[in-house]
């Protein structure tokens, strides 16, 4: 994930977009391409780019890149087309969004989104693509030492371990596909994992076999320890209930995602897990808000972030459109 506060474009702060979008991954940046090229009044505020893609050592998945392709390649990729198209990028982070009169088209409303950095940027619609953050343990260690042998990011930390052992938390798809890299790149790496069974794609977990990579299953992070850094874990196996220390050196932690939605919790479009429901054409329960990615809780992948970011733009511009005829007809 790249963090780009000091590249901020200068904008007019006193315009109305006709589409602001809040977020720069896949479902950010699809949604930008199609907004500018349908030509709508587009500004994008995001405090990185590429999100949690960035952060992934390889992608094979992706449609036409059948020899894979990193993360921070394809984030920079899709940056440079929206780049191309003009659209410009605030480098901030959204602390609020709040609905109010729209001043041009006399539709229901226009957003004022306020920033961390005290900036107010006002829209007639809004494309939430903020995507979800890693899912902590919430142990005893974690927090204190973050950055200090705790990491959710393999491909950002990893060099810093090679000849050390880790453990890697977790049985899906991230988790197995880091715990390969961290292998490749020279780190000593255990599995654990809670359950008996890995919930990745199969060939995933035939790469991580042939890898011989040691997996401790059944088991949990109880605590981390140390003194200025990690220096070890406690253990738990959940079916004997026998608590157990291993020495690390890091601890990298691949259990899910949670939604970043605190900042429009006020709005009520939120479900109890924090993530925002959407109908088929990405609509919110507040007209011209909108919603794409992994932000909606739907199947964690690339192409469905791309997809939903093409249809929350053309909701968007097919809502706008409807807005202005309201006015022409009056």
């Amino acid at each position: 994930m790249f963090s780009l506060g000091g590249l901020s474009q200068t904008v007019d702060e006193t315009k109305t977009w006709d589409v602001l979008i809040i977020g720069a991954g896949p479902a950010g940046f699809t949604a930008a391409i199609y907004a500018a090229r349908y030509g709508l009044e587009t500004l994008m505020i995001s405090k990185d780019i590429g999100g949690n893609v960035a952060l992934t050592d390889l992608i094979e998945n992706y449609p036409g890149f059948p020899d894979g392709i990193s993360g921070a390649e394809l984030a920079n990729r899709m940056h440079e087309q929206v780049k191309k198209l003009g659209v410009p990028i605030i480098f901030d982070e959204v602390e609020r969004i709040d609905p109010a009169e729209c001043a041009y088209y006399e539709g229901p409303c226009k957003f004022h989104v306020k920033t961390k950095n005290g900036k107010i940027y006002k829209a007639r619609t809004v494309i939430i693509a903020v995507g979800a953050e890693p899912r902590k343990l919430r142990v005893p260690g974690e927090d204190k030492f973050y950055g200090r042998g705790v990491s959710y990011c393999a491909t950002c930390d990893g060099p810093l371990f090679k000849g050390k052992d880790v453990i890697v938390v977790g049985g899906g798809n991230t988790a197995l596909q880091e715990a390969l890299y961290l292998k490749e790149i020279g780190v000593n790496v255990t599995l654990v994992h809670r359950r008996e069974q890995f919930r990745a794609d199969k060939i995933l977990q035939d790469r991580f076999k042939k890898a011989g990579i040691p997996a401790i299953l059944n088991t949990v992070v109880v605590e981390i320890k140390g003194n200025q850094k990690v220096e070890s874990v406690v253990l738990k196996n959940v079916k004997t209930g026998e608590v157990f220390e291993k020495k690390v050196d890091g601890v990298f932690v691949f259990i899910g995602y949670e939604p970043k939605t605190d900042f429009v919790k006020h709005l009520g479009i939120t479900d109890e897990q924090g993530y925002i429901p959407v109908d088929m054409h990405m609509r919110t329960k507040v007209k011209g808000l909108f919603a794409a990615g992994d932000i909606t809780n739907v199947f964690k992948q690339i192409a469905v972030a791309v997809g939903q970011g093409a249809i929350a733009a053309n909701s968007a511009k097919e809502l706008l459109e409807e807005w202005k005829t309201q006015v022409n007809e009056e």
